[in-house]
């Protein structure tokens, strides 16, 4: 908003934690820092928003886009944000005019668009890799259905079935990862390959709360792991210490990789609406990912899979990288080097190989410069990205690269990949 304009009072950014499903987007996109978390919530420091906007297209629930009139000496600082368990009420004008401020001063204002970042003279702009992500779906995508089940929808949440439930690497304690099958019998759960769900583990957190959801990528097509049934699966991998290495028991990492056949979970979602697979004849798509990143990969490879086995489809190019410290960490490397050769190009990038140099996906697709630069040029070619963030501006800086050294204008591509739906990053 225009601050000036209205000195005594701001329209305050504000995330939902009804509804939110912590999943970092926000605070990954956010470009000047002013979103943070804790354990429960994530919030909005006033003092340092922008109203840039970053924030919002990405959220895949719309947590995010929630605002409220405020004197600017009472904004809710991010201390109060970090305990609310739900938004506070919109004050009245009533409320507002005994804080002292104006009718004319409480009038919203739209926040200002996000302004470009301009470089000192002679010198090149801070790479963003955010900035290129799409926020509108491939024109050929399917429809997407969003927050059926949730916190605020009809139906608060709906109860899955365990069908499944498969280890998917080598046994270790470092990297457990399961494939977990969930089965929703007769109640509707559409999703498609790209999207995501929320599990809510059952319990209360140290404070005595009930635990929030967490989000998982969907890791099947849309007709289900198994075709013809109401069921989908997920790829999970087993928390057991924290980002500074500290001995930690993810809870809903450990509750999902221990259900057994039968077990009932509580499920929300399904959530995202941009992260989704072309469905046009001869599109290409570029997969980029590491660890459980491979589980939207795993979905719109079976499904291209299943549409070439019954003759219906004539798909372009598949091309995955898949990163992951070594092979024995890696989701379901078995069934990956039994995919046809002529059918997907894997390349696949271990960085902890004994006797071998670290290895990441983006040395693998400089290698492979030849085959990408002539892709990120076709209209008809789509990249996706998921996994850690530490990933994220590496691979787009690659794919920047690899566009120069062709020739091609990366701001004029990275633009028109994004405007057009084409490359689309979901790290976390």
């Amino acid at each position: 908003m225009d601050m000036a304009a209205n000195p005594q009072v701001i329209r305050q950014h504000l995330i939902d934690p009804e509804i939110c499903i912590r999943c970092n987007t926000c605070e990954a996109t956010c470009p000047v820092g002013a979103i943070t978390h804790d354990s429960r919530n994530y919030v909005v420091d006033a003092a340092k928003c922008g109203m840039c906007l970053a924030c919002i297209p990405p959220c895949p629930t719309g947590s995010i886009d929630n605002w409220r009139t405020m004197p600017r000496v009472k904004a809710y600082s991010v201390a109060e944000q970090l305990t609310w368990d739900a938004l506070p009420a919109e004050l009245t004008p009533e409320q507002l005019a005994e804080a002292g401020v104006s009718a004319e001063a409480a009038l919203p204002v739209e926040p200002a668009p996000a302004a470009a970042a301009v470089a000192e003279p002679g010198t090149e702009a801070a790479f963003n890799s955010a900035q290129y992500n799409a926020t509108l779906p491939p024109w050929s995508a399917a429809h997407a259905y969003t927050n059926l089940y949730g916190p605020k929808a009809a139906e608060k949440s709906v109860t899955a079935t365990v069908v499944g439930n498969v280890r998917v690497t080598e046994v270790g304690r470092d990297y457990d990862t399961h494939h977990v099958m969930l089965d929703f019998g007769a109640m509707p759960f559409p999703v498609l390959e790209g999207q995501s769900i929320g599990v809510i583990p059952p319990g209360t957190d140290a404070n005595g709360r009930p635990h929030h959801a967490r989000q998982y990528s969907i890791a099947s097509p849309r007709n289900g792991e198994r075709p013809g049934y109401n069921n989908l699966s997920l790829t999970i991998k087993r928390v057991l210490e924290d980002h500074q290495g500290q001995p930690v028991r993810g809870v809903a990492s450990n509750y999902m990789c221990d259900l057994k056949v039968g077990d009932k979970v509580q499920v929300i979602g399904p959530f995202g609406s941009t992260f989704l697979m072309p469905n046009h004849p001869k599109s290409h798509v570029v997969m980029i990912c590491t660890g459980t990143g491979s589980a939207p990969m795993r979905a719109m490879t079976e499904w291209r899979r299943r549409l070439r086995q019954s003759g219906k489809f004539e798909g372009g190019r598949l091309m995955l990288f898949f990163g992951a410290r070594t092979k024995e960490e890696l989701p379901y490397f078995g069934p990956l080097q039994n995919l046809p050769k002529d059918f997907i190009d894997i390349n696949f990038a271990f960085s902890r190989t004994a006797g071998a140099p670290k290895r990441y996906v983006q040395h693998a697709m400089a290698e492979r410069a030849a085959d990408l630069a002539p892709l990120l040029a076709d209209s008809n070619a789509y990249f996706y990205v998921c996994g850690l963030k530490a990933m994220e501006e590496g691979v787009v800086a690659t794919l920047r690269d690899i566009a120069r050294g062709a020739g091609l204008d990366w701001d004029t591509v990275g633009a028109a990949m994004k405007r057009e739906g084409r490359l689309h990053l979901e790290t976390y």
